[in-house]
């Protein structure tokens, strides 16, 4: 491997005073239950804006410091996940928003490989969803720490101690109360710290434009207070005390409890309390894994992890972007890095911090930062880049898609466009391309889990590229697996099964259902040796 310029020495202490600064982390839910808004609130309390955008409801959602494309501010939805870096105490806040649509599960997995905890948000209405529960799941299986937070509460719903029964029945971790709410859901008087005699009376300011309006107050003696609220609150406190017990670092570290805090981060209220928890209480960045096993410490040399690829965050700046966290040593704009899977060398003078649509130069990161990279070349989703000793972290696992469409160019003046855009989609992992043997004249076929990553690639092929494309009907499978190349003989004359190609080559086979895919795993086991049987 060819030499590498390695910037001056950095002091393993500094390298690890600043880790221990960092808080990275991302906000997931099911869709709509406020994630967009409680990274403005925060934003907002970290004096990164002055006015909350998205608070005043989605008809003025372009003003949202996190939803930067267009088809985001057009539908009010998250589609795309956004980096945000912000200061709060004596630490460093790296906040990753991320899509809460299911047809966008792949790129929040991408987003969670990338932090070291996560923020759940449960709609106090709603509880405990389809997609909430699948998020729990995936953090378990990072090993990923979770703080659970219940927004919403100035609007009807659930009681707390049933939100703690379905958390705990769903995802097997213990919900601990680090907050109590003073007042049901839809009357949010404020909060009381368990075995307080004093709680945060709070109020909105300019429907939650501004920071929210807070004074600690003697419970027992607030006229305030309707009668029996008071003490409502605190025996419902004191109830969740005596069934899951209190807070314990460890305990939530380990994955085994699940803090949780009462919000309506609509009107910033609950969010200070938020934000003072994780400070104090959240992990800082640690030592990850390389492909071996190994550990590499936060004070070794410099080694990044890129989990996304992104371009048309500007459309000012047609560029592309290489998200990548930073997992040892100091990051310098401009220093010498290697891309560790090919060995070549990838250029980091155009490095920024991202403020959801603004960029902020890059000048020197620490562990659990977020640094992104202007076309860099090469880079790839799951790709190491160090500076130093080699390393390579593991790569990114593909979801399997379940939905096709064949995509085809209606405009033949504008091929060379299409061919890029879906070469940029393909690389960022935002849909997948697959072709047959013959390479598709009559066009790839798109491959998503989900159907609403249709909608957002012909938007971007058209907005981006200007190509102009139409969709064919839906192809009759909802399976797919790759398959070795030795598998394409076996299962290319079964009915109810295609084989595609991916731009690599690998191999995938579609399905018409599970049932075909059931008995193909049944007659070739050695097809699919990382899956159990049929059921």
């Amino acid at each position: 491997m060819a030499s590498v310029t390695v910037p001056s020495k950095v002091d393993p202490a500094l390298v690890c005073a600043e880790a221990s600064r960092r808080r990275s982390f991302a906000v997931i839910s099911h869709p709509d239950a406020g994630k967009s808004t409680l990274t403005e609130a925060m934003a907002l309390h970290a004096h990164v804006v002055d006015e909350a955008g998205v608070t005043h409801g989605k008809a003025s959602r372009a003003a949202s410091l996190s939803d930067w494309g267009e088809l985001e501010q057009e539908r009010g939805i998250s589609i795309s996940s956004t980096a945000l870096r912000f200061g709060y105490g004596d630490a460093v806040f790296n906040l990753l928003d991320t899509p809460g649509h299911a047809d966008f599960s792949e790129d929040t997995y991408r987003v969670l490989t990338a932090v070291d905890f996560a923020v759940m948000l449960l709609d106090a209405a709603k509880g405990m969803e389809t997609q909430t529960r699948k998020l729990f799941d995936a953090c378990r299986r990072l090993g990923l720490p979770v703080v659970t937070v219940v927004n919403k509460w100035d609007r009807p719903g659930h009681g707390p101690l049933e939100l703690f029964d379905a958390v705990q029945e769903a995802t097997g971790r213990v919900p601990v109360a680090v907050n109590w709410p003073v007042g049901e859901s839809g009357r949010f008087d404020g909060l009381l710290t368990p075995g307080d005699s004093a709680y945060l009376r709070h109020e909105s300011v300019d429907s939650g434009a501004h920071l929210a309006h807070e004074e600690h107050r003697e419970g027992a003696t607030d006229g305030d207070l309707d009668p029996g609220v008071w003490q409502s609150a605190v025996e419902g406190a004191s109830i969740a005390a005596e069934l899951n017990g209190v807070f314990d670092r460890t305990a939530f570290r380990a994955g085994t409890q699940t803090p949780v805090l009462f919000a309506a981060a609509a009107g910033n209220l609950g969010v200070h309390a938020l934000l003072e928890f994780l400070l104090h209480q959240a992990p800082a960045p640690a030592g990850r894994a390389d492909v071996d096993g190994q550990v590499r410490a936060v004070d070794s040399g410099f080694s990044g992890y890129v989990f996304k690829i992104q371009a048309g965050m500007n459309p000012a700046h047609r560029d592309q972007v290489a998200f990548v966290r930073v997992n040892s040593g100091r990051f310098e704009r401009g220093m010498d890095l290697r891309h560790a899977q090919s060995g070549r060398p990838v250029l980091s003078k155009y490095a920024h911090h991202l403020v959801g649509r603004g960029r902020q130069a890059a000048t020197a990161s620490w562990p659990g930062d977020v640094v992104g990279i202007v076309n860099a070349t090469g880079l790839g989703v799951g790709d190491t880049i160090h500076a130093g000793p080699p390393v390579i972290f593991p790569g990114m696992p593909r979801f399997n898609p379940e939905r096709f469409r064949v995509v085809r160019n209606r405009d033949a003046a504008r091929h060379k466009g299409f061919a890029k855009g879906l070469a940029q989609l393909e690389s960022e992992g935002a849909i997948q391309v697959l072709r047959d043997e013959q390479g598709s004249p009559g066009g790839p076929v798109l491959a998503a889990v989900g159907d609403l990553q249709f909608e957002v690639a012909t938007d971007r092929l058209h907005r981006e590229f200007g190509a102009d494309v139409a969709l064919d009907a839906p192809l009759p499978y909802d399976r797919s697996r790759p398959i070795p190349a030795h598998g394409v003989q076996k299962l290319s004359a079964v009915p109810g099964i295609r084989i595609l190609y991916r731009p690599d080559g690998e191999t995938v086979a579609l399905f018409a259902n599970r049932w075909k895919l059931g008995h193909a795993r049944d007659q070739f086991p050695d097809l699919f040796p990382n899956e159990s049987a049929s059921g």
